[in-house]
């Protein structure tokens, strides 16, 4: 069992910046996919950006760019850094855990582990 815990949503002005925490309570090194999702009001989820496997990371069109996604191994912890941040990025946002099958972590699979969700709230 993986537990999740995300941190560090608030509110911002568009065009700032926040920094979002997710710490797990295993070695997430190679062994998972990690990844952020987001949920708006009135909004299916989406994948924003994932980290784990062969290869760079991998961003949603909507947020590459703006968006960094990153791990501290011996923290045991995931990170998303936003910046650039518009309206639309207004939602719940979700750290995820899955155990890595194979040398890829693609956009679109499932994930087996949830945190709780941080919200993220920017004002124009």
């Amino acid at each position: 069992q993986v537990h999740l815990v995300e941190s560090g949503g608030g509110s911002v002005q568009a065009g700032g910046s926040l920094r979002l925490s997710c710490t797990a309570s295993v070695d997430i090194g190679s062994r998972y996919c990690m990844g952020w999702f987001r949920q708006g009001s009135g909004k299916e989820r989406e994948e924003v950006a994932n980290t784990g496997g062969v290869g760079s990371s991998r961003y949603a069109d909507s947020v590459r760019g703006r968006f960094t996604i990153s791990k501290d191994n011996a923290k045991n912890t995931l990170y998303l850094q936003m910046n650039s941040l518009k309206s639309e990025d207004t939602a719940m946002y979700y750290c995820a855990a899955r155990p890595r099958s194979g040398f890829f972590c693609s956009f679109g699979m499932d994930y087996n582990y949830w945190g709780q969700g941080t919200q993220v709230t920017v004002s124009s």
